[in-house]
């Protein structure tokens, strides 16, 4: 293990200082990256896996259920899932502002709340694809998650492509599902071709997302996260103060 910071003015200095001696950077984010925008993330404390619901979030989030239960999944989507009034942090808007500066080569990130993009950042790999598209199953028309929201007074709140009548499914990664293929290999030639890599805001145990940093061959690995991780002994420079403040440089 590396230099090891606690204190969030020194990890903006050394966070600053990555930037501007690497050329490459990829930032890799996971869900504690928007929980200063409001959205509660998944294993902390007061996570989403720590509240109790008719069924675990693991099973409501899986494919089976979507199939088996689909008016209990969409309520679990609209309610839990989706955020309407999530906005852009610092931690988001910093990563768009360096890529804008040529100091980030690509965002991978874990989220599906679309964030990154709102914040301005171009290259983003969405691991577990994003509640902002919902794709008819039968056509394949695409719908917001504006159009998601306004269709819970539909017959037990389960949307419907009013072009063709087929059911629609959120483009997010459930649960027995495999990721793409294309966002993949697009996220390991990024991490592959940097020369620092900054993984932020996850906890590193879900899998294969977590695999993907294996691939970083770069001279700089540094890991943002309150909680320690499996792979801090690895990590050049390890942080643990809030992702958000870390950032305000």
């Amino acid at each position: 293990m590396g230099r090891t910071i606690a204190e969030v003015p020194e990890a903006a200095r050394a966070l600053k200082e990555l930037f501007d001696t690497h050329r490459r950077v990829v930032f890799f984010g996971g869900a504690g990256v928007s929980t200063a925008s409001g959205i509660p993330d998944f294993r902390s404390v007061d996570g989403l896996y720590r509240q109790q619901f008719d069924y675990p979030p693991e099973t409501m989030l899986s494919h089976s259920f979507y199939e088996a239960h689909p008016a209990e999944f969409f309520a679990f989507y609209r309610t839990r899932m989706i955020a309407p009034g999530a906005r852009p942090n610092r931690c988001h808007l910093k990563l768009a502002e360096l890529e804008r500066a040529g100091a980030l080569s690509a965002v991978v990130t874990q989220n599906i709340d679309g964030l990154h993009q709102d914040a301005g950042s171009r290259t983003v790999w969405e691991l577990h694809g994003s509640v902002r598209r919902n794709v008819c199953r039968r056509c394949g028309e695409v719908y917001g998650a504006d159009w998601i929201l306004a269709r819970g007074h539909e017959e037990a709140g389960v949307p419907v492509c009013p072009a063709c009548g087929g059911a629609v499914k959120p483009d997010v990664v459930l649960y027995e599902e495999p990721l793409d293929e294309a966002v993949i290999e697009g996220a390991v030639r990024a991490i592959f071709a940097a020369d620092a890599l900054v993984i932020g805001g996850t906890s590193l145990v879900v899998y294969p997302a977590a695999g993907l940093t294996r691939y970083f061959k770069g001279d700089a690995l540094a890991i943002v996260n309150r909680d320690p991780t499996p792979q801090d002994a690895t990590a050049d420079l390890l942080i643990s103060c809030d992702i958000a403040a870390a950032f305000d440089f």
